[in-house]
């Protein structure tokens, strides 16, 4: 039982700092996850992959991934109810008040605070995530490509995941083949 409790506060802390979204609270979430031994760093990378390409918030896909992984069900149960319940009481509590403030310049202020702290973290984990994930030139490859393909190309996310995926497959078995 004390497990659970512990999921459940665990993803609690995390689900009150997730201003900006589910990619802000990443560098949260590794910092927890991988401290606790819940996750490593590259299971942490798999479950963000997966979490991106599987429908839902990606917040909420991850922490149901990494609960479920150390405890079953009730676990994915308590790490989703931990993340969300923060979001759910805060955004309750500012749609009634918000109202009435959005006008005062110091909160407009607090917000763009918010955003550029929001894009350090999120700059912090882009770094960090490439370093774990391009490994060889042909990584690097699929990167630059699907880099350009985003700004440049206007392609959808959709199909810069699925080339992403069948370059990975292709590049995989040319390796094999050459070995």
């Amino acid at each position: 039982m004390k497990t659970y409790f512990e999921l459940f506060f665990s993803f609690l802390k995390i689900g009150m700092f997730t201003f900006g979204g589910g990619y802000a609270m990443l560098p949260l979430l590794q910092k927890e996850v991988v401290g606790k031994g819940w996750a490593t760093d590259d299971e942490l990378l798999d479950y963000y992959a997966i979490g991106q390409v599987t429908p839902g918030i990606i917040a909420i896909n991850v922490s149901t991934f990494i609960g479920y992984k150390h405890k079953g069900i009730l676990g994915a149960v308590c790490t989703m109810f931990g993340m969300i319940l923060p979001s759910i009481l805060i955004i309750s509590s500012l749609v009634y008040g918000l109202v009435y403030i959005w006008e005062n310049s110091y909160i407009q202020h607090a917000f763009a605070g918010m955003r550029l702290m929001i894009t350090a973290l999120l700059l912090s984990m882009a770094v960090k995530m490439v370093q774990k994930s391009v490994f060889d030139l042909w990584t690097l490859f699929i990167l630059i490509i699907s880099f350009v393909m985003v700004f440049f190309g206007n392609v959808s996310i959709f199909f810069i995941v699925i080339f992403s995926c069948v370059t990975g497959i292709i590049l995989i078995q040319i390796k094999r083949h050459f070995r």
